[in-house]
């Protein structure tokens, strides 16, 4: 391999299968076919027909590479379990799991499940995946699991209380919390799976321009980020760190870290609380049906 190549990271993902949830489009999109173009084979997951299969085209025509798509609302924990089990079906390993999946949403949705939505589907739905996939994930020599998370970690808190929002609800409040839980969850798995080939880590992407929260925008989102677009980052360049993450050989230990433009950075306070990441953890465990025993 010629040092230009070794450089662009060309053949580097060769013999490694990657799973990125929310696929179709933006940070997703972008992060999975990169990585199909280092070598990977890719799957990628969405909840549109059409949208899944012209970017499962797009990326097989750009890189000439093999790419598997599923078809699942995350916000379902019965089809987030239908999606392992295709996933376990159609791939004979998964060496890096991409919880990508997420939004954000200013008044208040409840899931099939009865839960709120913007916590089951950017906190339970990669809790529940991962575990459900942490077999197969154990079998890879050199596993990873990132977690698309975002700064607003920083301003979140988990409330207990109303971790659904159902006494007083806010977008930004929800949005803020569920991120947080992205960085609790990370650790802790990271914690627990010590022992294994798995390695656990968390990133903020920056702010990218793209749909996110277009469907149920704030107030301030909607006068705000027509202002702030042109000085946002592109889906590309908002995929790198989940890429650098997937992808880095210097990164093949390294676990539990927070990551921001490829680089390890302090979270909050908050998010580095055992109790309070131990509690979540049951607490989500209890909420999804499955055993906390990771």
């Amino acid at each position: 391999m010629s040092k230009e190549a070794r450089q662009n990271g060309i053949g580097a993902m060769v013999g490694r299968t990657v799973l990125v949830t929310g696929g179709t489009g933006g940070i997703g999109k972008a992060t999975a076919l990169s990585l199909a173009a280092m070598g990977a084979r890719v799957a990628i997951t969405g909840h549109d027909t059409q949208r899944l299969e012209a970017a499962a085209q797009d990326i097989r025509a750009a890189c000439h590479a093999e790419v598997d798509t599923f078809l699942a609302d995350l916000s379902s924990q019965a089809e987030v379990r239908c999606l392992a089990d295709e996933v376990q079906r159609a791939l004979p390993r998964v060496d890096v799991l991409i919880n990508n999946a997420g939004g954000f949403w200013n008044t208040r949705r409840v899931t099939a499940d009865g839960l709120e939505h913007t916590f089951a589907l950017n906190h339970l739905a990669p809790f529940l995946l991962t575990s459900l996939l942490l077999e197969r994930l154990k079998a890879s020599p050199s596993a990873r699991v990132v977690t698309v998370a975002s700064n607003a970690q920083a301003l979140g808190r988990i409330d207990f209380d109303d971790l659904q929002g159902e006494r007083a609800y806010s977008g930004a409040r929800a949005y803020n919390q569920s991120k947080l839980a992205n960085v609790l969850f990370t650790y802790e798995l990271a914690r627990r799976v010590r022992t294994t080939s798995i390695t656990a880590n968390v990133l903020h992407p920056g702010v990218v321009n793209t749909s996110f929260g277009a469907t149920d925008p704030s107030g301030v989102q909607r006068w705000l980020v027509p202002l702030m677009r042109p000085f946002m980052k592109s889906p590309a360049q908002g995929a790198a760190t989940s890429i650098h993450l997937a992808s880095a050989p210097e990164l093949d230990r390294v676990t539990a870290g927070f990551f921001a433009n490829s680089k390890a950075r302090s979270s909050s306070p908050r998010s580095y609380d055992g109790t309070t990441a131990e509690r979540l953890w049951r607490e989500s465990s209890r909420l999804v049906g499955q055993g906390s025993s990771i």
